[in-house]
């Protein structure tokens, strides 16, 4: 069992997600591609003690990955990204149209893997446009897709929306979370989402 986290923008939650969710599946967690600091995998141990795989670049400039790789007088090669085996997590960067280069954006390595998604989502406005767009986006590219999980406060009427025109399964709603600690997190994973949806 692999997973890709990705979102339908930056700073959506998708990395306390894919703390959640890790620690939820018991599986590893990798971050191909970090750009800035702090590094999104000392966040997840954190959050989940999940064990982290090695990041393949990790990139000073917190920028899109292909702006962050030219400060750093590198070049991003897509082709040799290839997620480790086992139970994983991989978390993209930003959404999913990020250029890792020039030529290539981070939804055609998604494509090229084949593995499910999981698209993360706010509840706030403006998330049934950002949400039913990378739907399309994914289902051109003919990416697996487990459905979609809702990260913020209650907002039913926009989820219900966005799975009935998305045809998307609803996969649940991730709260905000105050405190947000390990035992917080672990707790309203197992309270809002189903272990089985993600097998």
């Amino acid at each position: 069992m692999r997973i890709v986290v990705t979102g339908t923008d930056t700073d959506v939650g998708k990395t306390v997600f894919a703390a959640g969710l890790a620690g939820l599946l018991g599986a590893r967690y990798w971050k191909p591609v970090q750009a800035g600091e702090p590094r999104d995998s000392a966040t997840v141990r954190t959050l989940s003690g999940a064990r982290i795989a090695p990041e393949a670049y990790i990139l000073s400039l917190p920028a899109s990955p292909h702006q962050a790789a030219a400060a750093d007088h590198l070049t991003i090669d897509p082709a040799a990204l290839a997620p480790p085996d086992g139970p994983l997590v991989i978390e993209g960067a930003g959404g999913l149209m990020v250029p890792l280069t020039r030529q290539t954006l981070f939804i055609d390595v998604f494509a090229r893997w084949k593995l499910p998604v999981v698209l993360c989502a706010r509840t706030a406005l403006g998330t049934i446009n950002h949400t039913l767009l990378s739907l399309e986006a994914i289902r051109a590219r003919a990416i697996p897709l487990l459905g979609v999980a809702f990260i913020g406060a209650e907002n039913a009427e926009s989820e219900a929306i966005i799975a009935e025109k998305g045809a998307v399964k609803r996969l649940g709603r991730l709260p905000i979370l105050s405190p947000l600690t390990r035992d917080s997190l672990a707790r309203a994973m197992a309270q809002n989402f189903r272990r089985e949806d993600f097998l």
